[in-house]
């Protein structure tokens, strides 16, 4: 009888050791093949793909964009980190995006050109996209899935912003009256 109640246990300690293994095996290749940021592209306004993995290891705000809203005079702040925080691993992105009530207009030309005058911008530019919809660009859908703290995961308006971590995957987002200087200290503690 103790032969047979020690066979038995041995045989349930396999068991479930060999079960053990295999879920924390299962849920390590699961993180693994979960996306990053850094396993998206996107083209810039002048056309290029932009792999961004190039931008491992970086902290990127991303931001859609327009040069007709309220909230336009964002680009001045947007402007502003990325010059103090650029050489320490800060990229700042901006989409511009034509989805609420039609200000961004222009062309990827036209944007940039406006970008420049207007507030002297020199962080990256995307081409225009839709960040809502069926034909939302993927980033965004990424973006808008991984970014807790929000009810709705839609957009509600431009320059909506996401900070996203060295890591490609942890991400914070902040409406659109969220003021970019404001972020500086969540930019900050990214930077770490």
């Amino acid at each position: 009888m103790k032969k047979v109640t020690f066979i038995l246990s041995l045989l349930f300690y396999i068991f479930f050791v060999q079960s053990s293994v295999a879920q924390s095996n299962n849920a390590k290749k699961n993180k693994v093949m979960e996306k990053v940021i850094f396993d998206f592209t996107a083209k810039s306004n002048k056309g290029q793909d932009i792999d961004f993995a190039k931008y491992k290891g970086k902290v990127l705000l991303i931001v859609n964009t327009a040069s007709k809203c309220g909230f336009t005079p964002q680009y001045k702040e947007l402007e502003e980190l990325n010059k103090k925080y650029a050489d320490k691993g800060l990229v700042v992105i901006g989409f511009p995006c034509d989805q609420f009530g039609h200000q961004e207009p222009g062309t990827d030309s036209e944007i940039e050109n406006f970008c420049q005058v207007n507030f002297g911008v020199t962080f990256q530019l995307m081409s225009k996209i839709n960040v809502n919809g069926d034909d939302a660009h993927p980033i965004y859908k990424f973006l808008k899935k991984k970014a807790s703290g929000f009810i709705v995961s839609a957009i509600k308006w431009n320059f909506t912003k996401f900070l996203v971590a060295k890591d490609g995957y942890t991400i914070k987002r902040y409406a659109p009256t969220t003021t970019p200087k404001s972020l500086e200290k969540d930019i900050e503690e990214f930077l770490k």
